[in-house]
């Protein structure tokens, strides 16, 4: 049985934590915060419950697999609500457009606002299928950093990977493939926020990202009772059922390296525990840089040159009287997008009118708040933290001209009279919160028609021994990205180990036996 040292306990840390223990492996989890699940976290405060990071769940089959690697099924441990429409979207001139669950549904939705853009949509959506589909067979479930780690394109090539290749339209970045399809601006802008899953700029982000509406149109959103923080609570308990040994409250300084092999984890205490295998949940940068360091920091450093993805604001606002009109997820978007978009990307400041992403989970969980009142989570994109960006002195100035985008454009015309309780999170925050790079809330930026849809792989190229899992290493950011990234880190990292699943002696099955028999005893 090896011993496998984990830095972190995001989601990526717990997926990977639960993959491995069930398994077989010995796996001792370090988290130098008090709770698990890292932005995965809640706040509560006068009776609202307010979930702080991610709040849209999709692809809920990366879920099932880790929890089927231990036996379970993951419908029993958690109680999935998928929501009807996807999202809600206003805009400045007062339309108010939803995206259906439903695709047929979505489409004559878009018809009716636009009826030259229901095939138009349609036309997209097929593309995303197809981009989708590509990312499934070459993209996903396995360590890449590059295009030689897709496909062998020597060794396989026919007219079949050929074509592919070409799907991925590596010469065309996603806001380019939408406005081929689409010409209405308010329906484009609206397919364009797919992008915003991992904090990038549909102007300069590759167009094969366009498969992610796919993953959403055709797999659904969905909402965990309990809000999104119920997802790394059920990581854990299976975690704990596993035996894995998790260490709250244990930051790490330094993973040790010693001829090129990581060999152990020093605490924040100074305690040494050697590991034969490490698994870093940390941004993948600042776990070179940091934790690495050395000539393999250096190494990292000179293979690529990476920016970090957005960062945001968040206001948490808790409210007496709720707003009826609202969805669980809208978007208010702002009235020029390649304005936003150059403000934020281009120029390194906060859009002067920004799109405001609101999630109000009162409808579908009444509970998160008071009787008749509303826990709205508000979250505004800005850059990552850039020189002379204090925001102890931007806040008050930013956080006005938010609430003046929702009175203006989401018909929240009264808001500040219903606020009785409120609590922010800035990019400072999130970068001192979090161990981010520059306080990113998605990672790394994608941009780039050909590299921007790549991360630092699972499989560490300059130290043996060395995994990544979370939004900054492949497959990149969002729940199910990070969720799927601590899969494939622990699925390489066993086998590497020589213990590919089929292969494995008793100790995995016996393990998965255990965390059976001791949740049917909870």
């Amino acid at each position: 049985m090896t011993k496998t040292g984990i830095i972190g306990g995001g989601l990526g840390g717990l997926a990977a934590a639960c993959t491995l223990a069930a398994r077989g492996h010995d796996v001792v989890l370090f988290e130098k915060n008090d709770w698990l699940g890292g932005k995965a976290a809640v706040l509560e405060e006068g009776g609202f419950r307010f979930d702080m990071g991610p709040t849209i769940l999709t692809m809920p089959r990366v879920l099932e697999r880790i929890f089927a690697e231990a036996g379970r099924d993951l419908h029993a441990e958690l109680d999935l609500r998928r929501l009807d429409p996807q999202w809600r979207c206003f805009y400045d001139d007062k339309t108010v457009l939803d995206l259906r669950d439903d695709p047929s549904h979505a489409a004559e939705a878009i018809g009716r606002l636009s009826p030259g853009d229901r095939a138009g949509f349609e036309r997209f959506m097929e593309v995303a299928k197809r981009l989708s589909d590509v990312s499934d067979r070459f993209f996903f479930w396995k360590s890449v950093e590059d295009l030689r780690d897709t496909m062998d394109l020597k060794g396989s090539m026919n007219l079949s990977t050929l074509s592919d290749v070409m799907a991925l339209r590596m010469h065309r970045t996603v806001a380019g493939q939408i406005k081929r399809d689409v010409k209405d601006k308010r329906v484009a802008q609206m397919l364009e926020h797919f992008i915003q899953y991992v904090g990038s700029s549909p102007l300069a982000s590759p167009a094969v990202l366009c498969g992610i509406a796919q993953m959403q149109q055709g797999e659904g959103v969905w909402y965990p009772m309990g809000g999104t923080r119920a997802v790394p609570l059920a990581l854990t308990r299976l975690a704990e059922a596993l035996g894995v040994e998790i260490r709250t409250g244990a930051g790490v300084r330094r993973i040790e390296v010693t001829k090129g092999r990581a060999r152990a984890v020093i605490t924040d205490a100074g305690e040494r525990v050697a590991c034969d295998h490490v698994v870093s949940n940390m941004d993948s940068v600042r776990t070179y840089r940091e934790l690495v360091g050395g000539a393999e920091g250096r190494a990292f450093d000179r293979t690529r040159k990476r920016e970090a993805a957005c960062s945001g604001v968040v206001l948490y606002l808790g409210l007496d009287r709720a707003y009826e009109h609202l969805a669980h997820h809208n978007f208010v978007f702002s009235r020029d997008p390649e304005e936003e978009f150059g403000a934020i990307y281009d120029h390194g400041e906060p859009a002067p009118d920004p799109t405001a992403y609101i999630a109000a989970p009162a409808r579908t969980e009444p509970g998160v708040a008071p009787e008749g009142g509303e826990a709205l989570y508000v979250l505004v994109h800005t850059p990552y933290l850039r020189p002379g960006h204090d925001w102890k002195q931007m806040l008050p100035g930013y956080r006005e001209v938010i609430l003046d985008k929702l009175r203006r454009s989401a018909g929240m015309e009264d808001i500040d009279a219903r606020i009785v309780v409120e609590r922010s999170l800035t990019p400072q925050d999130i970068h001192e919160r979090y161990n981010v790079l520059d306080g990113a809330i998605y990672g790394l930026a994608s941009h780039g028609k050909v590299l921007g849809a790549f991360k630092p792989g699972n499989r560490s190229r300059q130290v043996e021994g060395l995994y990544l899992a979370g939004g900054s290493a492949h497959p990149g950011p969002g729940m199910p990205m990070a969720l799927m990234s601590g899969w494939i880190a622990a699925d390489t990292l066993d086998r590497d180990a020589g213990g590919a699943r089929e292969a494995r002696d008793d100790a995995g099955g016996a393990r998965r036996q255990q965390a059976g028999a001791d949740v049917a005893a909870e």
